[in-house]
């Protein structure tokens, strides 16, 4: 994990201009603010010395802390290759594309050229095939061009795609490999990016003003982004989306329950198969129990022998904040202390109970 600070970002001006901005930072975290940036930020929740060290820290100090590691651009680089639907057989595999997320956190590449390398792989070029295909999804998910209203665009694209020289998009293009530079370094890629971003993070579009500047930013100086996910984060945005839990993704899901019970992520060999067979279900809700179920029953899981449990309600309300974030009712306490003192009930029963519990399906 790395530290992000201003030795790492010399532009960052101080909170002090934005009374507000300074405020939310310095505001202690709980449970769920401390649950939710950590999946937000670096796809997971956090672990147990984790909860030790930021329980009541400031946010602002948390992302200094997230933002920019390898962790952070690990789970960068995975959200960019699902937007871009290269999981599965199309998942870039050669050194090059293996090595983006540490050269992202070492400084080697700027947000704009881990893009264009994405552009660049095999598996890009076979899950796009052929001149028409490859243009318009080059012209619409990088620069969010609808590609029935820039027609003459997607001609003159074709055209240098297939070896002839035309102007696209402005500048000159005569290969494949021009169209993608091409799109990747127009204004408007910045522009789409930042859009899409900011909605990842929270969940609404960003403001015309806003994208403006943030797009103006970024087209100059790529290596801004973390400047500007930390604005983000800290903006009034994100306190509401904080206030509105959305859905896990099916791989988010499983990444939290591995760290929920195991204490530790998945290997990629445990996390695809499990993914792949909950994206294949309209409703993959009861297999996530089941899902559930089995890392409860594997043995492996952090579940302590009921009689080992010296304060049953201290430890149900733990579980309460740890996995859905929140405190328990009066009346969920008085309900699970029950559960719990049957002769049947195993922990693993009060686990399974919030873990099947429709919230935390959300975050």
């Amino acid at each position: 994990m790395g530290v992000f600070s201003r030795a790492h970002a010399p532009w960052l001006q101080d909170d002090d201009q934005d009374g507000r901005t300074k405020a939310r930072a310095a505001r202690a975290l709980d449970h769920h603010v401390l649950r939710t940036a950590f999946m937000d930020v670096v796809g997971r929740p956090p672990f147990e010395a984790e909860y030790q060290r930021w329980l009541d820290a400031g946010l602002g100090s948390l992302l200094d802390h997230l933002l920019g590691g390898a962790e952070y651009w690990w789970h960068w680089w995975e959200e960019q290759l699902y937007y871009f639907l290269l999981i599965d057989n199309f998942r870039p595999e050669t050194n090059t594309a293996r090595e983006i997320p540490s050269n992202l956190a070492e400084g080697r590449l700027s947000v704009r050229d881990a893009l264009h390398r994405v552009a660049l792989t095999p598996t890009f070029d076979l899950r796009n095939p052929g001149a028409d295909t490859f243009v318009t999804v080059v012209m619409e998910q990088f620069c969010g061009i609808v590609v029935q209203d820039q027609v003459r665009e997607l001609e003159i694209g074709k055209k240098a795609y297939d070896g002839g020289k035309g102007r696209f998009l402005g500048t000159t293009a005569e290969s494949q490999a021009d169209v993608i530079e091409v799109a990747v370094q127009h204004r408007r890629a910045a522009q789409h990016l930042v859009a899409r971003e900011f909605e990842r993070l929270t969940r609404r579009a960003p403001e015309k003003g806003d994208l403006a500047r943030w797009s103006a930013l970024l087209h100059r100086d790529p290596y801004r982004y973390l400047e500007l996910s930390r604005e983000w984060l800290l903006s009034e945005s994100y306190a509401q989306r904080l206030a509105q839990p959305v859905p896990k993704s099916n791989r988010l899901f499983v990444r939290s329950l591995f760290v929920d019970l195991l204490g530790r992520l998945p290997t990629q060999e445990e996390l695809e198969p499990m993914r792949n067979a909950l994206d294949g279900l309209a409703d993959s809700r009861p297999l996530r129990s089941v899902l559930a179920r089995l890392l409860l029953d594997s043995g492996q899981a952090h579940a302590p022998a009921k009689a080992s449990v010296e304060d049953p309600s201290g430890w149900i309300a733990e579980r309460f904040r740890r996995l859905l974030g929140r405190e328990a009712s009066a009346e969920e306490l008085r309900t699970f202390l029950s559960v719990f003192h049957d002769a049947e009930c195993r922990t693993e029963t009060i686990l399974y109970a919030l873990l099947s519990h429709s919230e935390y399906h959300s975050y």
